[in-house]
């Protein structure tokens, strides 16, 4: 991965950490709703213009946008349940342990398999991301995974490694260029907010409105969600494999378990703070090596 489209995921990871935490204030359901919500109405002017301008999107790209935006409001219906049923550094790191390795049985599909070197630094984010949730060692058990929260976390999961797949293959068939991926990007938002909107009544439970989540907060979370993965599509066109750029993604979950720590004052700091090491040394090593 070139030094460029590391940065991008890097500057990326630390967007995508702040909107996740945003989005907690306030209620889950409502945030992630409004958030969407404020993403199509701010965007809309500026990806009518660019339409207007740009080369038209391919009907492959077409394709990709409309099975990866439906992904990722699966995605969100999901996320939204599973931030209900556990805490946030349960959450949000075991949600994105699984793609890493999804995403690389993907790239192997599409003739792109990651190196030996790569495997294992993506191996060890995963083994990472099973670690944070833990608040002792003494919790490493199945029975520890499997809670109100697990079934939610594994289709989060499963959401994510459908968009991102899908997005590599379609930012593919796009121009190259920023102007070009934030298009796209904007496309995608507009259909995972559709796709949220008729999914959300049959996978979530009803709740209290939360008219205390106003709309300035979900908003900004909306604004940092879109440049995060905008950053992140810029990546893909930069690289062979999506797997790394997923692996590297994970690097939010560093932010974002220190941040928890820090601002909800959850528990298990020591073994927490040993699986973002892991992540760490899995990401160095992904760096160094996985391209070998």
């Amino acid at each position: 991965m070139s030094g460029l489209a590391l940065t991008l995921v890097i500057v990326s990871t630390f967007l995508h950490a702040a909107w996740n935490i945003l989005a907690r204030w306030g209620g889950a359901q409502a945030s992630i709703w409004r958030m969407q919500v404020a993403v199509v109405v701010i965007g809309a002017a500026p990806a009518a213009v660019g339409l207007a301008m740009l080369p038209c999107i391919s009907g492959k790209a077409a394709l990709c946008v409309l099975g990866s935006g439906a992904c990722c409001g699966f995605y969100y219906v999901c996320l939204a349940r599973a931030y209900e049923a556990g805490d946030f550094t349960t959450v949000y790191p075991a949600a994105r342990a699984l793609p890493v390795l999804l995403v690389g049985l993907g790239d192997v599909l599409r003739g792109r398999p990651p190196s030996a070197a790569g495997w294992v630094g993506m191996a060890l984010v995963a083994a990472g991301c099973m670690l944070v949730p833990l608040t002792t060692l003494r919790d490493i058990r199945p029975r520890h995974y499997w809670r109100s929260a697990s079934l939610w976390i594994v289709l989060t999961a499963l959401g994510t490694t459908g968009y991102s797949l899908l997005d590599k293959i379609g930012t593919e068939a796009i121009s190259r260029g920023a102007a070009e991926t934030a298009v796209y990007c904007y496309l995608y938002f507009v259909v995972a907010a559709a796709s949220y909107a008729a999914l959300r009544p049959l996978l979530t439970r009803k709740t209290e409105a939360r008219e205390d989540a106003g709309w300035a907060m979900p908003a900004a979370a909306g604004v940092l969600c879109f440049l995060a993965y905008w950053l992140v599509l810029c990546a893909y066109q930069m690289v062979d494999k999506a797997s790394y750029v997923v692996a590297f993604r994970q690097f939010s979950i560093v932010i974002g378990v220190v941040a928890a720590f820090v601002i909800f004052r959850e528990p298990g700091k020591a073994v927490r703070l040993t699986g973002t090491i892991v992540i760490t040394a899995g990401l160095v090593l992904l760096k160094v090596f996985g391209a070998k």
